[in-house]
């Protein structure tokens, strides 16, 4: 964190939040709540496990953070 009440703070869960509406409710609009906690539970493994990002030049975030734990916790 940069500091109490700098924008930047959020940047990372304000960028999943936009993602997760433009990509997945705004299109699929459920019916009712469960189907769109299923959706959104979709959603979620799908943007870790499947989906490239550009920040991480195009990586997945379970791989890189598969490879950060065995660099970090290797026994």
């Amino acid at each position: 964190m940069d500091g109490r009440g700098r924008a930047k703070d959020n940047i990372m869960i304000e960028r999943f939040w936009r993602s997760i509406k433009q990509e997945y409710i705004y299109l699929h609009l459920p019916d009712n709540s469960s189907k769109l906690y299923q959706g959104i539970k979709f959603y979620i493994n799908y943007y870790n496990e499947r989906r490239h990002h550009q920040g991480i030049q195009n990586d997945f975030p379970a791989q890189r953070y598969q490879r950060s734990f065995e660099t970090n916790y290797a026994a």
